[in-house]
């Protein structure tokens, strides 16, 4: 039997590659939890604006993320970090409606959450709707407006994160961001008139 350290045993291996792994190495999943820790929390804390129910929701979000691990499937254009953010946002949403059906004190979700979501009507979170439409018009999008929204809004990363990523200043990030919410924004419009 080999003895390996954590990282050694994880060395070089994809997200993807360690989600996979962690099925029958749980322990590998404790790289992935080192990884995606804090950017998951400033995600929570962004939408819900408290750091308790932020820290509730990214323990519940790796407990999701660890036991459906199977589901997860590698396809092109599908990273493990997307998959994975959008189960932080759908637990913090759905913690948000909890919160709000026993009457507790409202949280103030995130105004530019609230501006990509066409129905306030907190319902649809639990039946996947809004997951579903923001895919929807974000497959539609310029690749380059859907990359810059999926970076920032889903991923949760600063503007500064992806110019250095993208080898961009960062005004031009600011300004693709700009413009990739008013492109969603008339994406979403027109697929609304078509139903």
């Amino acid at each position: 039997m080999e003895y390996l350290t954590l990282e050694e045993r994880g060395e070089g291996r994809s997200d993807e590659e360690l989600l996979a792994l962690s099925v029958s190495q749980p322990s590998l999943f404790a790289l992935l939890v080192r990884k995606y820790e804090e950017p998951f929390l400033r995600k929570a804390q962004n939408i819900l604006k408290d750091a308790q129910s932020a820290e509730d929701v990214v323990q519940e979000a790796f407990t999701k993320i660890y036991l459906n691990a199977k589901k997860f499937k590698v396809v092109e254009g599908a990273q493990f970090s997307s998959w994975a953010y959008r189960i932080v946002i759908n637990t913090a949403l759905t913690h948000y409606a909890r919160r709000k059906r026993k009457g507790e004190t409202q949280v103030q979700l995130d105004d530019e959450i609230w501006a990509l979501i066409p129905d306030k009507n907190l319902k649809q979170f639990e039946k996947h709707e809004l997951q579903d439409l923001v895919a929807s018009v974000l497959s539609r999008m310029p690749e380059s407006f859907a990359k810059a929204l999926n970076a920032f809004f889903i991923e949760g990363k600063t503007q500064e994160e992806i110019a250095q990523e993208e080898g961009v200043s960062v005004g031009a990030v600011k300004t693709r961001v700009h413009r990739a919410k008013a492109e969603f924004k008339k994406v979403f419009e027109t697929l609304n008139a078509k139903s």
